[in-house]
């Protein structure tokens, strides 16, 4: 039987510790990463990233199997734990570093996003501002913060 090779997906949803754990506790993700993309920096710090000056999004990327888990499924976590309707903000989080964006790995991906994004559209009464977009440089953030709220023994971001 043939393994089906891994496959990486990009999403920023607001502040990467929820958005992280909520995509690890799927069955089929491998592994999942937080950092920085779409900015004008390379290697940014946390630091340089919440001065809202260097234009990157806080993001986690996703390697899953596409065997046990579906791009079209990731999508749907994706719309169903954040509010795409609300431009650079999650709840009390204000700035492009939380801003909502999908950044595709292909050109399936980038009619998939689309796709997805135009269906979700029905379930939200304001226009989805959600960025989609070809998938740059990812940079890791800091070690302190990957896995940040699983090695603290917490489920999700408390307000």
């Amino acid at each position: 039987m043939e393994e089906t090779p891994l496959q990486k997906a990009t999403f920023a949803a607001g502040c990467f510790w929820g958005v992280e754990a909520t995509f690890r506790r799927l069955g089929g993700v491998k592994s999942t990463q937080v950092g920085y993309i779409g900015g004008r920096l390379d290697h940014p710090s946390y630091e340089e990233v919440c001065t809202d000056r260097t234009g990157h999004a806080e993001a986690v990327e996703v390697t899953y199997d596409p065997g046990v888990i579906s791009y079209h499924d990731l999508l749907d976590v994706f719309w169903n734990n954040h509010n795409p309707t609300t431009l650079n903000r999650q709840g009390p989080d204000v700035g492009t570093q939380y801003r909502s964006a999908i950044f595709y790995h292909s050109p399936e991906q980038e009619a998939e996003a689309k796709a997805s994004r135009d269906a979700a559209q029905a379930r939200f009464s304001k226009p989805i501002v959600t960025y989609i977009e070809p998938a740059p440089a990812f940079w890791p953030a800091e070690e302190y913060h990957q896995q940040y709220l699983e090695k603290r023994g917490l489920a999700h971001c408390h307000l």
